[in-house]
Order: C-alpha cells, then sequence, then structure tokens
C-alpha cells in the first residue's frame, strides 16, 4: 500500500512539473528592455532607501551627546564624578556633594540647544527649577531648617564667643577687596566676598542679588552671572573643612594651648531660649535689615524648635522641608555649572579667592581666639582652637575643632564650647551679607 501511494505522489508531481512548463513554453517571449528597466527602477528605489536610512542616521547621531560633546562637558562631568565620589568615599558633605555632583553632571550632558533642555533654556523643566536660586527663594527656607534644628545654648550660656564667629567674617572683606583688585566691579566683588563666610545658602542669596547676570551697572554695563560659580565654591569649601582647617590649626596654636580645658557652661533654661530667637532677631535685623531673609527664617526656625507648643513645624522645618530644598538647591547649583558658561578665567579667579578667603577667615578666628585669652584668667582661658569654628560652616567646623582637641588630649571635650562661635558665624556672615547688600544693590 505504502509503494502504491508512492507511485502516485510521484505522477502528481511529474503532472505539475508539466504543466508549470508548458505554461513557461507557451507565454509570450521576455521583454529585455522591460527587464532591464524593472531592474534599474529597483536599484534606483533601493540606494535611494539607503540613502534615506543613512540621511536619518546622521540626523539622529547630531542630536546625540556625541556630536554634541565638548572637551569642557568632559571636564565637567568629571568634575561631577569626583564630588560624588568625594560624597561617598570620604564622607564629605553628602548631602551636598552627592546632590550637586550629580546636577553637574546633567548640566553638562550636551544637548541640541532650542529644545528646551538645558537649565539656561526659557521653558525647560531645570530652568524652572533653577527659579529658586536665581530669585533666592531656596536660602531663607534652608535658614528656616537650620533654625529648628539649631540649640543656641552654648552661645546663649557664654555670649563672649560670638566675637569669634564675628572676627571670622574678615574672610569675607578680605575676598572683596581681593575681588576688585583682581578686576570684579563693585556687586560681583560684594557677591564673590560672602564665599569667605563659608556659608553655602548665603552665598546663593547675595549672588541672587548682585551677581545675576540682569542688574546694569550705571554705565550701562550688565552684571556677570557669577551664581554657579560662587555657589560651587562656597559649597567646596564647606566640604573640605576637614582637610583645610587641621594644618592652620597646628600652624598657629601651641599644643599647650590645644589642651586647655574649659570650664563647662553654664546651664541655659527654657525661658532663656525662647526668649533668645526673638530679642537675636530684632537686634541683629535692626543692624543689617537687608538680611532679614535669611535671619528672619533662622530665629523663626528656632522659635518653633524652643516654643514647645510647634513641634510638628519644626519637625517639618528640620527633616522634610530642609532635605526637599536641599536636594533641588545641590541640583540646581550643579546643573548651573554648563561648560560654555562655568569654564571661564572668571570662575578660576573665583576659586582661587575662595580658598584664600577660607584661610583667611580660619586664621582670623585662631588669632582672635589667641588674643581674648590675653584677657582672660584662669579656667576663663577659651581653647584657641574654636576660633576656628567662626567660619559659618557648621556643624562640620565645630566637629573638626572638636577632632582636633581630642588627638592632643583624649579627655577634652570641647563640642558644644565649638558650636557658640559656630553658630554666631551663620549669624555673622548673615550679617555681612545684609551689610553688603545695602551698600551695592
Amino acid at each position: 500500500m505504502k509503494r502504491l501511494l508512492t507511485i502516485f505522489g510521484a505522477i502528481a508531481l511529474l503532472l505539475l512539473l508539466q504543466s508549470v512548463m508548458s505554461v513557461g513554453s507557451f507565454a509570450e517571449p521576455l521583454d529585455f528592455a522591460s527587464l532591464d528597466t524593472i531592474t534599474q527602477n529597483a536599484d534606483s528605489d533601493y540606494n535611494d532607501s539607503v540613502s534615506g536610512a543613512f540621511k536619518g542616521l546622521k540626523r539622529f547621531y547630531s542630536f546625540t551627546g556625541f556630536a554634541n560633546a565638548t572637551s569642557g562637558n568632559f571636564i565637567m562631568i568629571l568634575i561631577g564624578i569626583i564630588f560624588i565620589y568625594l560624597g561617598i568615599k570620604y564622607d564629605y558633605e553628602p548631602l551636598l556633594l552627592i546632590p550637586i555632583g550629580a546636577g553637574v553632571i546633567i548640566g553638562n550632558v550636551p544637548f541640541v540647544a532650542g529644545n528646551q533642555t538645558g537649565i539656561y533654556e526659557s521653558g525647560s523643566v531645570l530652568n524652572y527649577l533653577y527659579f529658586g536660586v536665581v530669585k533666592g527663594i531656596y536660602p531663607p527656607l534652608i535658614f528656616l531648617g537650620i533654625g529648628a534644628m539649631t540649640d543656641f545654648s552654648s552661645l546663649i550660656a557664654n555670649p563672649k564667643l560670638m566675637l569669634l564667629g564675628a572676627a571670622a567674617q574678615i574672610g569675607v572683606f578680605a575676598t572683596f577687596l581681593g575681588a576688585l583688585y583682581l578686576g570684579f566691579n563693585l556687586p560681583e566683588a560684594g557677591a564673590i566676598g560672602i564665599i569667605g563666610g563659608a556659608d553655602g545658602p548665603t552665598a546663593i542669596f547675595l549672588s541672587s542679588k548682585l551677581a545675576n547676570g540682569v542688574n546694569i551697572l550705571a554705565d550701562g554695563t550688565t552684571v556677570k552671572n557669577l551664581i554657579g560659580p560662587i555657589a560651587i565654591a562656597a559649597y567646596s569649601y564647606m566640604a573640605l573643612v576637614p582637610v583645610i582647617q587641621p594644618p592652620l590649626m597646628r600652624l598657629l596654636i601651641s599644643k599647650k594651648d590645644r589642651k586647655i580645658k574649659m570650664k563647662p557652661p553654664r546651664a541655659v533654661s527654657q525661658k532663656e531660649k525662647m526668649i533668645f530667637p526673638v530679642v537675636a532677631l530684632l537686634l541683629t535685623t535692626f543692624i543689617s535689615p537687608s538680611a532679614l531673609p535669611l535671619l528672619g527664617m533662622l530665629f523663626f526656625g528656632n522659635l518653633l524648635k524652643e516654643s514647645g507648643r510647634t513641634e510638628r513645624l519644626a519637625d517639618t522645618a528640620r527633616t522634610k522641608l530642609i532635605d526637599i530644598v536641599t536636594i533641588l538647591l545641590g541640583v540646581t547649583v550643579g546643573a548651573s555649572t554648563q561648560a560654555d558658561i562655568f569654564i571661564t578665567k572668571d570662575s578660576l579667579l573665583i576659586f582661587g579667592l575662595g580658598a584664600v578667603s577660607f584661610v583667611i577667615a580660619t586664621m582670623g578666628g585662631l588669632l582672635f581666639a589667641k588674643f581674648m585669652n590675653r584677657f582672660l584668667k584662669g579656667d576663663n582661658k577659651i581653647n584657641p582652637l574654636i576660633g576656628a569654628a567662626g567660619v559659618s560652616a557648621v556643624p562640620d567646623s565645630a566637629r573638626v575643632v572638636h577632632a582636633e582637641a581630642l588627638k592632643s588630649d583624649p579627655h577634652n571635650y570641647i563640642l558644644m564650647h565649638a558650636m557658640a562661635p559656630n553658630v554666631s558665624g551663620v549669624i555673622g556672615s548673615a550679617i555681612a551679607a545684609g551689610i553688603i547688600l545695602s551698600f551695592l544693590s
């Protein structure tokens, strides 16, 4: 049966082939000219499709970052990666350096101008977020959170330590003079000078008012937009407190003086803590009304903390609110370092001035502490190391001072004493910013 089916199948296949061949034999003769035309048209269509595909790929490539990248973009991206590395590996202000580093990378991914992508392009998402920096909205909110988490007890218990915070502000005015010497105009020099206070939010606030690329001078020239370089410089030196300050402490303060033990501060009542933010607000803002947005929010936040009736508000200010604002501030400030705008001679000068000003501020606090000891007797003497905490990098500077004291004497705990000039440095830098703003705005 299988053989029979195989034979019938073979016959059927032969018949099918014969019918196909017969159809071909009775068909009209082939027109080779028409065949050539058809072939040529097919080749032309193929070439056109290949050419179109290459044009599409070329156009796609023109929109990628590879086609628009510059050496400046790669330099800034490397700097952003270094910031992130320092924040993670060495714990240098990770809450600041990691958002800023990510922002630097975001701001330097190359893009095609005009697509509302960059932070300086009107209508882009980054530009909307950057509005809080340009208009000085974020810094007062940061100060609100700082006030809600700060204990002013050490300053209330020993008010004379406020002088150390004031002495450290010498860095602000030294930087101001240095910026003028290097050719910056008055508003730009004033904005650059505040880097000496080592206070990022204050630096952003003042530069947004004085060096925002919008103000026009009397001679018709437009003030440069220096917000990005000033903010990055201020935050960079805040993060480098553990690197910059210890060598200066060991250089200027003898080992004997580094071992000075300060008497415990007196106990501060809750009533004093509640009265302090109100009195301090009135005194400081009457001296420097232009600093009201910063100092007003600082002492308002502290009042929320100490009143005992608004714990929910204080908790929100010192946790959720300050965290959100820190993220937005860090990323947008980092993104403002777009290579074609950031990598300039002015930026390099600002970073150089920032380094010098931070050194001068630290030295000013240390030397003034030694000067104060000339008028203090017995156990009223202060450990001169706490003068370095007069810069407003709170609380990192106080921690570095405390760590340096422990190296000289493992039983010498001066952290609470160092917090007094540290928080007074925050107040002092805000007052200095207000004074500069009053004269130069």
